[in-house]
């Protein structure tokens, strides 16, 4: 099969596009005829060697840990899932990914993909929105009535962040660039900050305080010491990329979240998909061969919204 490789940690350009031996499914795992992967920018940091100390991988490593695809073999003792079966799920991000025409998922990952879009759509879907997901509700536990301020709303994470905090009932102000300011509206913001002017303490931000503040850019200290200040006594900073200070004041709790993969919330998701209460963005659609053009604009801050990758034979 194809698949995207690399043998070393480094940048973009040690990523390869060459033949790879079709995985065989052992107990407990099924084979997925892989429809799309997306890009994250997880995947970058554990190609540049950034994440060595939380994620141990070999080589040579295949990236990619969203998959969209069809169940084509089943490995023994897998029971509830038939070949054919239209899948989605978020893998684990020290195994090999799913940037090739087949991959490996252990069956208990695996979530029945939505109906209402199309299937390579859907890889866009397990990690920003289980990011998204488990930041707000299950460690900041955001509740209806409650204010949140999403800080870096314009990427993939954020747009579910908005879209899962406005069906929740909470009041949504959300940091964008002017160009991405009617699009989050449309999924559901309240209110957009276009700037957060950190030269000034403490900051001012409109709608302050928010009862949970999540924070998807990479803050300096200080930066961070400051968004804390617009949470409400008692409410919750969570960071995608920082972590807060040991003991912030007024009873503020603070953590970073490490998203893991869950079945079980990915088919909820899934679920919303499928009733019209979350929409699944795509900006752009690249062949699989593409993958290193890709995660180079990403180094260089050039990707703009999600990209999934399609293996030539879709």
């Amino acid at each position: 099969m194809k698949a995207v490789r690399y043998h070393e940690y480094g940048d973009s350009d040690v990523l390869r596009y060459e033949e790879a031996p079709r995985p065989v499914p052992g107990p407990g795992q099924v084979l997925v005829k892989v429809a799309a992967t997306s890009f994250n920018p997880v995947d970058a940091g554990i190609r540049g060697g950034y994440l060595t100390e939380v994620y141990t991988i070999s080589f040579p490593h295949i990236p990619g840990v969203d998959v969209a695809g069809t169940v084509a073999e089943i490995g023994e003792g897998v029971t509830g899932w038939n070949v054919g079966d239209a899948v989605v799920a978020f893998l684990a991000l020290d195994a090999d990914g799913a940037a090739a025409q087949y991959a490996l998922v252990p069956a208990e990952l695996l979530a029945a993909a939505p109906t209402s879009v199309p299937l390579a759509d859907a890889a866009a879907l397990p990690e920003a929105a289980l990011t998204a997901w488990q930041a707000l509700f299950e460690i900041a536990g955001l509740a209806e009535g409650q204010s949140v301020l999403i800080n870096g709303a314009s990427g993939a994470v954020g747009g579910y962040a908005v879209q899962l905090a406005k069906r929740a009932g909470a009041v949504v102000t959300a940091t964008a660039k002017e160009r991405d300011a009617d699009r989050l509206r449309g999924l559901g913001a309240d209110r957009i900050v276009d700037y957060i002017d950190y030269t000034h303490s403490p900051i001012h931000v409109e709608g302050a305080p928010f009862d949970v503040v999540l924070n998807l850019v990479s803050t300096a200290d200080e930066q961070t010491d400051a968004l804390i200040g617009v949470v409400a006594d008692g409410g919750f900073h969570v960071g995608t990329m920082v972590f807060g200070p040991d003991n912030p004041p007024r009873g503020v709790r603070t953590q970073r979240i490490f998203v893991r993969s869950d079945a079980d919330q990915l088919a909820g998701l899934v679920r919303r998909v499928d009733e019209g209460q979350l929409r699944i963005e795509v900006a752009d659609r690249r062949p699989l061969e593409q993958a290193a053009e890709v995660h180079a604009a990403s180094d260089a801050d050039r990707l703009h919204g999600k990209t999934i990758l399609v293996p030539a034979d879709q």
